[in-house]
């Protein structure tokens, strides 16, 4: 056994219900004194009751998916306008992701507050778009100094979207057991990641008022996000923030479909990765277990229900094909990446890639 892991530094805390008082402890921790909040139109009103004890100079709120450079220029203009000291984001991914391209120029600290499972809070990862084009990259700067995580904050988030969400992170876990700079360490984080998501997700559809399942959740959320970090980005991902940022699909949504395909095609190449897989989600399979999974939450489907069109089917597979990891489990053709494609905007069965894969 032999690699190197590196261990992100970050304060991480769980405060079911005292959101408000962790982040003003977190402000003063980080000598604020001139706090931007970071939250879309639809969170201002629980960002103000989150940040009602820091010392706010300026509440913006101009979030845009995938964040588009013309925003984030707009956000870091707002920054320096007002000498913000400390950034205190409140949100999903989006907001996150924004106050990750101010930390990125700036180097200003930031208080992460999830109101989804992205998982963007426990990254050193940033992602721009420009000209229908997604750029990612990873930086110390951009990771926050420290994570608040309230389950309540999360009540709100209707189930549909709570269960792309938290599928979004299980894909973390997933891409994670054979990415780019994957480790036994990585691979224990996302094992444990998927156990936890596994038994959360469901709890959390059957009862979304109830806070156990949502705690699970975001446990599960955080361990798929640190193991991500580490490991680096395989092919589901790669596949994702092309079709995000060519064709503007919802980030969750796109990842929720997208992950039983590339399942499907990577598991027989990677038969210690999809024991692990198979193991954490107590199935004889990780085919089964993620099918399972998705059978009682009501998953979404396909792609054609979020907007991606079947004549950018082609395209997008050319788009991809440059950005596939070279030590893939498995050799990644176009073709390969058309049949991926076609399927997930179908919705077609998972298996039909995985017989495909026999056969040739």
């Amino acid at each position: 056994m032999r690699f190197q892991h590196e261990t992100l530094p970050q304060r991480v805390g769980f405060t079911p219900g005292d959101a408000a008082a962790a982040v003003e402890a977190e402000v003063k921790r980080l000598r604020g004194r001139r706090v931007m909040v970071i939250a879309s139109t639809a969170e201002a009103d629980l960002a103000g009751r989150v940040t009602a004890d820091v010392p706010v100079v300026l509440r913006h709120e101009e979030v845009v998916m995938h964040v588009p450079v013309a925003a984030a220029e707009r956000a870091r203009a707002a920054a320096a306008t007002h000498e913000a000291d400390v950034l205190v984001c409140v949100g999903g991914g989006s907001t996150t992701g924004l106050a990750k391209a101010v930390a990125l120029t700036s180097g200003l600290p930031i208080v992460a507050v999830p109101t989804t499972y992205a998982g963007s809070e426990a990254t050193s990862v940033w992602g721009l778009t420009e000209r229908a084009r997604k750029t990612t990259g990873t930086d110390p700067r951009v990771l926050p100094r420290a994570i608040v995580y309230d389950a309540t904050l999360t009540l709100s988030l209707p189930v549909a979207m709570s269960v792309a969400s938290a599928l979004n992170a299980l894909a973390h876990c997933v891409d994670s057991m054979w990415a780019p700079r994957t480790d036994p360490i990585d691979q224990a984080l996302a094992g444990e990641g998927i156990r936890a998501l596994a038994a959360g997700l469901p709890a959390l559809v059957a009862e979304p008022t109830a806070l156990a399942g949502r705690e699970q959740v975001l446990y599960g959320a955080y361990l798929s996000a640190v193991a991500f970090s580490s490991a680096g980005s395989g092919l589901h991902h790669k596949i994702c923030h092309v079709l995000g940022g060519a064709y503007n699909l919802p980030h969750a949504q796109t990842h929720a479909v997208v992950l039983p395909y590339v399942l499907a095609f990577n598991a027989a190449a990677a038969p210690e990765a999809e024991h692990r897989i198979a193991e954490a989600f107590g199935a004889a399979s990780a085919h089964d277990g993620l099918n399972r999974l998705r059978g009682a939450v009501n998953a979404p489907r396909a792609l054609r229900d979020h907007g991606l069109a079947e004549a950018d089917i082609d395209d997008a597979a050319h788009a991809i094909l440059g950005s596939v990891p070279a030590n893939n489990p498995r050799p990644v053709t176009l073709l390969d990446l058309r049949r991926i494609l076609r399927a997930a905007w179908q919705g077609a069965d998972p298996l039909t890639l995985e017989k495909d894969g026999e056969e040739n």
